[in-house]
């Protein structure tokens, strides 16, 4: 596997040693998606991305991977450098982003194993940082629908043809971690109508579109909510499920 190392004072040197098309981030348990791959060793204005990415072509298309945890999962939900991730990928010439991750139900329709395609999302974190702008500059932009119509429709097909049951739409909401809701948290949500819970599509979701990158969201859900009959279960048991899954 080769590694290369790319400074962010050059773009167009990123752009000479390798580019990519679809960005993919890996949550928890999907550390790697190659078997055989090119590595990159970036440096952002914003700090280090989360690991090396690594790129390889899937079916004629240029992909790059980058596990949002870390290989180790040493980036707890709250100390993702979120900023860095997506400059990263803008910077290899990233155009769509494929965002899956683990998440718990708030709708008893929705089943331990199940995926969902997000349409929207709910920020409960604390005080995460979502701009590139902090002055003078001042943009703002529209998150009314955060998320590609293209690629969920893409996604909606294709999990029905591999007879994955998938469910066309969802609303999460992002808790800022790493600790779990409460029951009453939990119930609270399911009682506003929320789909699932999680702890990382948001800020992700957002600079994606400040960077006028495109973002797919998907879930597997692997566990109930706490007071919506969800048991509790042990790491070892959730990245397992997290696993089987993807």
């Amino acid at each position: 596997m080769k590694k290369v190392v790319i400074s962010s004072k050059s773009a167009e040197t990123a752009s000479n040693a390798a580019r990519a098309e679809i960005g993919v981030f890996g949550g928890s348990g999907f550390y790697s998606l190659f078997k055989k791959s090119k590595t990159l060793n970036l440096n952002t204005p914003y700090g280090k991305p989360s690991s090396e990415i690594t790129i390889a072509e899937i079916y004629g298309r240029k992909v790059a991977f980058l596990p949002r945890h870390g290989k180790n999962h040493e980036f707890p939900p709250h100390k993702i450098p979120y900023k860095a991730n997506i400059y990263a990928f803008k910077e290899l010439g990233v155009e769509r982003i494929i965002s899956p991750c683990a998440a718990g139900s708030l709708n008893s329709k929705i089943k331990p194993g199940d995926f969902v395609i997000l349409d929207q999302f709910i920020d409960r974190t604390l005080n995460r940082d979502d701009t590139f702008y902090h002055g003078p500059e001042t943009v703002h932009i529209s998150s009314a629908n955060p998320y590609c119509n293209d690629l969920q429709k893409i996604a909606l097909k294709s999990g029905r043809k591999l007879k994955i049951n998938v469910h066309k739409k969802g609303t999460t909401v992002v808790i800022n971690g790493p600790r779990f809701s409460t029951s009453a948290e939990s119930s609270y949500y399911s009682n506003l109508g929320y789909d699932i819970i999680n702890m990382t599509q948001y800020p992700e979701v957002i600079f994606s579109q400040r960077t006028r990158d495109v973002f797919f969201g998907n879930r597997a859900c692997y566990r109930l909510g706490c007071g919506l009959g969800g048991k509790r279960q042990s790491k070892t048991g959730r990245i397992k499920r997290c696993l089987t899954d993807f």
